[in-house]
């Protein structure tokens, strides 16, 4: 498959009739309330471990103004936070269920630090935010859910300052061939099943090994980054590829 059809095929959860957008967000709000235990029990707590990755990377380059797009329920929100002790940090996520629970987390995670933590509910491809706010703009397995996977970049670019910095997490494929078998079947059969029991909602967890599939990870990925004006300057694939971290420097 090339990167062309990659890029031109839409996986949506539901119907192919609907826009993904509003998809999308029907489905984080369905799962909300097991999303956090989902993830736990599905990814045996190594998600939690790449996000704490990530905030390594990013660590060095001491950013004063933070965006989490797609912050879900805040883990990597509260992360940065406590890690990186930014002036400003806002999360934004589509799903009005994710951000209540996202709320509470921060109230009751980060005590007198949450009053430098802002919520809003935003369209990560139409954000309400000014040009270059922010030193860092993170996305940890977000950009995968966009309608228009170059319009969101398009406004990660437009946020970030020049000079600043794009950090995104986003799942990619293993590259390691006899793992790759093993985690394939799970990936795309056992994942799905347990997913659907749990959440009662079968098709949101169908639709994480597909929406993966036609994602244009690696340096597909990167090339399109780097048309819009970043510079890629580390990537990290983790745990035999089944997730990727790309950090990209705005340079113009």
């Amino acid at each position: 498959m090339s990167k062309k059809q990659k890029q031109q095929t839409v996986i949506v959860p539901y119907d192919e009739n609907e826009s993904k957008k509003e998809q999308v967000e029907l489905m984080f709000n369905r799962i909300a309330t097991r999303y956090d235990l989902l993830n736990d029990i599905l990814s045996f707590g190594i998600e939690n471990h790449w996000k704490k990755t990530l905030v390594r990377l990013i660590k060095p380059f001491k950013p004063k103004t933070i965006l989490d797009i797609a912050t879900g329920t805040g883990d990597l929100l509260i992360l940065m936070s406590k890690k990186l002790a930014p002036d400003r940090i806002v999360g934004i996520d589509i799903s009005a269920q994710m951000l209540e629970i996202a709320k509470q987390k921060v109230r009751k995670k980060l005590g007198d630090l949450a009053e430098k933590i802002e919520l809003y509910r935003q369209d990560g491809e139409n954000l309400q935010c000014q040009d270059e706010a922010f030193d860092l703009v993170t996305c940890a397995f977000g950009v995968r859910n966009f309608e228009n996977l170059e319009s969101g970049l398009k406004q990660i670019y437009r946020v970030t300052k020049t000079g600043g910095i794009a950090a995104i997490l986003e799942f990619s494929k293993v590259k390691n061939k006899l793992f790759s078998r093993v985690y394939t079947f799970y990936f795309e059969k056992i994942l799905p099943y347990l997913g659907g029991l749990i959440a009662k909602d079968f098709r949101a967890y169908k639709y994480l090994p597909e929406s993966v599939k036609y994602f244009p990870e690696g340096q597909d990925f990167i090339d399109l980054v780097e048309s819009l004006g970043f510079k890629s300057i580390r990537t990290k694939i983790l745990t035999f590829g089944i997730a990727t971290i790309y950090i990209f420097k705005k340079i113009q």
